[in-house]
């Protein structure tokens, strides 16, 4: 998704919107304070990845921000981008249409700007 949501970020650029992206290198352990922090500085919180959208790691960093909520002053809420909870399909065209796409990413975002 780093590359997918770097290429999103570079369209939102265009038109003013910063992203800051965070490659999350290891799930265990996982770089809490980083996710924070960012959270902390942007108000702002979307969450992509190719895994399932139930009982994965966009569940568990959505928990993260939601716990420690007191401290992260949310300007709108967190937003998971992920495979909707169907089998991923052998065409590839239906493959791109459940895995998120940029402009997936790059809507969404834009969405939690207004």
């Amino acid at each position: 998704m780093v590359h997918k949501s770097t290429a999103a970020a570079e369209k939102l650029a265009q038109d003013g919107i910063s992203v800051e992206i965070i490659d999350l290198r290891t799930l265990v352990p996982l770089d809490k304070d980083t996710v924070l922090n960012s959270v902390r500085k942007t108000g702002r919180l979307c969450i992509a990845d190719e895994d399932y959208l139930s009982f994965g790691l966009s569940g568990e960093i959505a928990a993260l921000v939601a716990e420690n909520f007191d401290s992260v002053k949310l300007s709108s809420p967190v937003k998971r981008l992920a495979v909707p909870d169907v089998p991923i399909p052998y065409s590839r065209p239906l493959e791109q249409t459940v895995i998120p796409q940029v402009e997936h990413i790059e809507s969404v975002v834009r969405e939690m700007m207004n």
